[in-house]
């Protein structure tokens, strides 16, 4: 089945508090709770049409709370700041005393609705603060055998500069960090700046940076034990996968070593990449990485294209440059780290990237993932407080999120305060992604893209086409980014029924799975008839909105 990841911040996702203070207080903005991800939200989100629910800022991590305010960004703290592998973040929590047994019932609520659990893995640095109080016993604490004296040596978990105090290029008051360590983003220097992941600290390997990048690995380092251990924990908490943050960052040696290990164990287990080097897809995915980000590729792309930066056609280029490995590609077109559709900074209206959301959820068998608020037009827009406007939503503030609120509903997940357009946006998406999880073309068939052989008819700076086949079913997939609605004049080639194995349909309809409705010709006495001719070279006529498209079933009458 072709994953559909439905990216979720508990934090944010079941907030109904509606007061958005910018650097406001967990008790002034409110924070979302396990417990309110109930079996009716996740009912709903199976219905939109996903397979995978990935929670993201799980683990606990620094806050301002809890934490030196000075070295946490922002009040509610980066999920990715973690200062306790071994734990979850109190502030999800209805008791925090039962926050682990909160999150298991989520596990299982979400296991029981037919979704799949994924979990960040944050494995290249943690917060400055680390120290877990909630570790298993016989596991020893990161750093806590280190020999801070060392600049490096495999034996620790952290790398330091001696002789050196923390003191970066901005004031954090009486926190004290001697000697200092290296800083999360590979920042060899006691003076990060804001623009460094200050609140980080950097996770040793066993390669040795300030000597060159000589690697180390016999024996293998201490990291490498600690990290498998905090795998093992989480994949016994029933985690289906693991979204791997900046995995670049770290060796691929370790995941050579570690994957197996995991594997050996829990053989289901999932490992999605966050990876953004094209020269390096294929050493993770040999090295086990079931999914990799394809971010500088389809995503940047389908992006340029909405925006009118770039030409359609060159959509081909993006899926040829790793056809060999397209099945393990990720696609999106949002994520936490990346602006809002709908926001100023990218097109400014969610239902404008229809056609690209249906290029990267039926293009290939590859999974596809949506941010909330995604499918109801979210624009990220606000000034949170660390978190300006940049249209994004913010993951270092407490905040309510209005489009998601909209949906939500104070809990009934109903959708009942969405506006007309919002509505239509998540018709769309929930129609487009169940087709994506539920027809075989799409999930296990064939691909065979159409742009080459189209003739005047047919705009390829502003127009796709492409077909889709299994045994059961043959879909045609046609759509139009331009701002107009649009003739476009389809032509099918000979090779395209050579390749797909399908023959000649002279007598055929073609009903559209995202409306519902029939294509139809033009009979020589000029009337709509409901029929279409699907064989080689005539070309099929199609109208298509501005900013839409179509998923055509092809059937023989």
């Amino acid at each position: 089945m072709k994953p559909i990841i439905y990216q979720l911040f508990p934090r944010t996702f079941t907030n109904y508090n509606e007061t958005r203070k910018p650097n406001g207080t967990k008790e002034e903005n409110g924070c979302g709770k396990f417990a309110e991800i109930t079996p009716k939200a996740l009912k709903a989100i199976y219905n939109l049409g996903a397979t995978h629910v990935w929670y993201t800022g799980v683990i606990r991590h620094a806050t301002a709370e809890n934490n030196t305010p000075s070295i946490v960004k922002g009040k509610a703290g980066s999920p990715y700041a973690i200062t306790d592998y071994f734990d979850v973040d109190p502030d999800l929590a209805t008791e925090e005393n039962k926050r682990m047994e909160e999150f298991e019932a989520l596990v299982r609520r979400t296991h029981k609705q037919g979704l799949k659990v994924i979990i960040d893995f944050v494995p290249n640095h943690v917060a400055r603060e680390y120290k877990s109080s909630c570790k298993p016993k016989g596991i020893s604490d990161l750093g806590e055998d280190d020999h801070p004296e060392w600049a490096f040596s495999p034996l620790n978990n952290f790398y330091y500069l001696p002789g050196e105090r923390f003191e970066p290029t901005f004031d954090i008051g009486d926190y004290n960090e001697f000697p200092a360590k290296v800083t999360g983003n590979d920042c060899f220097t006691s003076h990060p700046s804001r623009d460094d992941w200050y609140e980080t600290i950097k996770l040793n390997y066993g390669v040795f940076y300030q000597g060159g990048g000589e690697k180390q690995f016999t024996p293998v380092p201490s990291t490498w034990f600690k990290m498998k251990d905090i795998l093992n924990f989480w994949a016994q908490k029933g985690i289906d996968a693991f979204r791997v943050d900046m995995a670049e960052m770290v060796p691929i040696e370790f995941w050579q070593w570690v994957i197996p290990f995991t594997r050996n164990r829990f053989p289901e287990i999932e490992f999605i990449g966050e990876v953004y080097n094209p020269l390096a897809y294929r050493d993770f995915i040999n090295a086990g990485f079931n999914y990799l980000y394809d971010k500088v590729g389809m995503y940047d792309y389908l992006r340029g294209v909405t925006t009118k930066a770039w030409a359609a056609e060159g959509i081909t280029r993006h899926w040829q440059t790793v056809d060999d490995i397209q099945d393990h590609m990720l696609y999106f077109l949002e994520n936490h780290d990346e602006q809002r559709i709908a926001s100023g900074f990218f097109c400014g209206r969610g239902s404008n990237a229809e056609p690209a959301m249906i290029v990267a959820a039926t293009l290939g068998r590859n999974p596809v993932l949506i941010w909330a608020g995604q499918e109801v037009g979210e624009k990220g827009m606000d000034v949170e407080g660390f978190s300006g406007m940049d249209g994004r939503t913010t993951i270092f503030d407490y905040w309510g999120v209005k489009a998601l609120q909209a949906w939500t509903n104070n809990g009934l997940f109903d959708g009942g305060k969405l506006n007309s357009e919002q509505k239509e946006l998540r018709t769309f998406y929930q129609r487009l992604l169940t087709i994506a999880r539920e027809h075989s073309a799409i999930h296990s068939g064939l691909m065979y893209d159409l742009e080459y052989a189209q003739g005047e008819g047919f705009d390829r700076h502003e127009q796709y086409a492409y077909l889709r086949k299994s045994d059961a079913e043959l879909l045609l997939i046609v759509v139009n980014f331009d701002d107009k609605e649009k003739e476009i004049k389809v032509n099918i080639p000979d090779d395209a029924f050579r390749y797909l194995q399908q023959d000649p349909l002279p007598q055929a309809k073609a009903e559209n799975l995202l409306t519902g409705k029939l294509l139809t010709s033009i009979s020589p006495k000029g009337k709509d008839i409901k029929q279409i001719t699907f064989v080689p070279n005539q070309p099929i006529t199609i109208i298509l909105p501005a900013w839409k498209g179509a998923i055509y079933r092809i059937t023989s009458v």
